[in-house]
């Protein structure tokens, strides 16, 4: 598509129906999900990825959907977990990002783990071949003008400086950011088998036995010195204006954790609860564990451990840990600058921008954490900008549901002052309107929103896949 000297998109001529397009700026999972949903609908949509013309720090290829943090889509408990019920939501809505990662999905016990590549592939196969959605691969560096076609950005974490500043320029405050930080990965061929063990904790999602997860397990000494290891590490310094980014909490470096207290880690990624080491038959003092990245089985992720270490300091760490004396590394961790905007400050209830209506924000931009989140913020802004185009009402979803539940709390139900990236979790829905006790909150609560979902679907007008 030709852009004009501003760096901005021109409208597309539409040939596919006889509707202009939605443009959606930025290929990642928000994006590719709006741009589909919005193709369901029977609304053309363009989206825009950068890459591969100009590339990112944490992205590897050019890629449509391309995962550069963990291959975990988290649990896949509809029932008793809001990220699971999330999943099921998305999946009875037609997603496209659930469908890719249910069609590439590798071993990880109860959670939704995918294989990266297969992963991307299935989501860019499926955005190629559908005749209402055109790919551009060029930047776009501002704002669209005022009488250009509805626009979605979901540029993501890493939007480009031109684009962040003219957001940045447009709500008149200095954009939020905090840092994520990327695990390595392993080759299970340099895993030491006879210190290390397969089994998933509790067993669960293991009903043959043998597991999920690698367990590398550290006694009490090994343990307290790979803590001394972490404090004492030689760390990436950063410039004095990332300095004062925080960090998101659910995705904190190892060596962070550490410094919060010797046990810190031994309640966290490092907890030893449900696993026995086969040569002991005991519960190791903490265990390390790796969670399985590609489809081929090759490449293991140690997962919690997000660092911003130095490449040689974690080396040398990272091998002091049983069963991984030789481990050979895919790719080291990292960290990366995540960008957000205010969005009960600067969004409508259909993430518009108040300041602009015809701009919509979609994806972690938005103040979601992770990427079902992301996903789902994308297929809502798609199905929104799809209702408008048609001239027809929105219809959000139900607070009740997972998908109403996030809707809510980014536009309206957080605090502006104090607002920060978020989970989606239980404690966003609305409470039940009967008592009941803890253990049957959760199911209870997943009854009410996958009924509110199927009564939403039943009179929305874009078909389920």
């Amino acid at each position: 598509m030709d852009q004009d000297d501003t760096g901005t998109p021109d409208s597309y001529i539409p040939g596919m129906s006889g509707r202009s397009p939605i443009h959606v700026i930025g290929g990642g999972l928000a994006g590719c999900e709006a741009a589909w949903q919005s193709a369901r609908a029977g609304v053309p949509a363009v989206i825009h990825e950068m890459r591969p013309e100009r590339g990112t720090d944490a992205h590897i290829t050019g890629r449509l959907a391309e995962l550069v943090c963990s291959n975990s889509f988290r649990s896949d408990d509809t029932e008793n977990n809001a990220v699971g019920l999330l999943h099921e939501e998305m999946r009875r809505a037609g997603s496209l990002i659930m469908r890719a990662a249910d069609a590439r999905r590798v071993p990880a016990g109860s959670a939704l783990a995918v294989d990266r590549a297969g992963f991307s592939d299935v989501v860019e196969s499926a955005m190629a071949a559908e005749p209402l959605i055109n790919i551009d691969r060029h930047e776009v560096s501002d704002l669209p003008a005022e009488d250009r076609d509805p626009t979605i950005i979901a540029t993501g974490p890493l939007t480009s400086p031109g684009l962040a500043a003219a957001i940045q320029s447009l709500t008149g405050e200095d954009s939020l950011a905090f840092f994520d930080a990327i695990s390595p990965i392993v080759y299970r061929d340099s895993i030491d088998f006879s210190k290390a063990w397969y089994q998933s904790r509790y067993d669960k999602g293991d009903p043959e036995g043998g597991g999920d997860y690698i367990n590398c397990p550290l006694d009490r000494a090994q343990y307290e010195s790979l803590i001394a290891a972490f404090l004492g590490a030689d760390k990436i310094e950063f410039k004095e204006w990332e300095a004062i980014t925080p960090y998101f909490e659910g995705c904190l470096p190892i060596e962070i954790m550490a410094e919060r207290g010797v046990d810190t880690l031994r309640y966290g990624p490092m907890k030893p609860v449900g696993l026995t080491d086969p040569r002991t038959g005991e519960r190791p003092h903490a265990v390390v564990q790796l969670r399985q990245d590609n489809a081929l089985g090759t490449l293991y992720n140690i997962v919690g451990f997000q660092t911003k270490l130095r490449y040689a300091e974690q080396r040398r760490i990272f091998r002091t840990i049983p069963g991984l004396e030789n481990a050979h590394f895919a790719r080291l961790g990292g960290v990366h600058r995540n960008t957000f905007i205010n969005s009960p400050r600067f969004l409508d209830s259909e993430f518009r921008l108040k300041a602009m209506p015809r701009l919509r924000f979609a994806g972690q931009i938005t103040g979601v954490e992770g990427y079902v989140e992301s996903a789902a913020i994308g297929l809502l802004a798609g199905r929104f900008a799809a209702a408008e185009v048609k001239g027809e009402p929105a219809n959000p979803p139900p607070a009740t549901t997972a998908l109403g539940a996030l809707l809510a709390h980014i536009t309206g139900g957080a605090d502006s002052g104090t607002f920060q990236p978020m989970n989606v979790n239980f404690g966003l829905f609305p409470p039940l309107a009967e008592y009941t006790t803890k253990r049957k909150r959760k199911p209870a609560l997943s009854r009410r929103a996958l009924a509110g979902i199927d009564a939403w679907l039943g009179v929305s007008k874009i078909a389920a896949e």
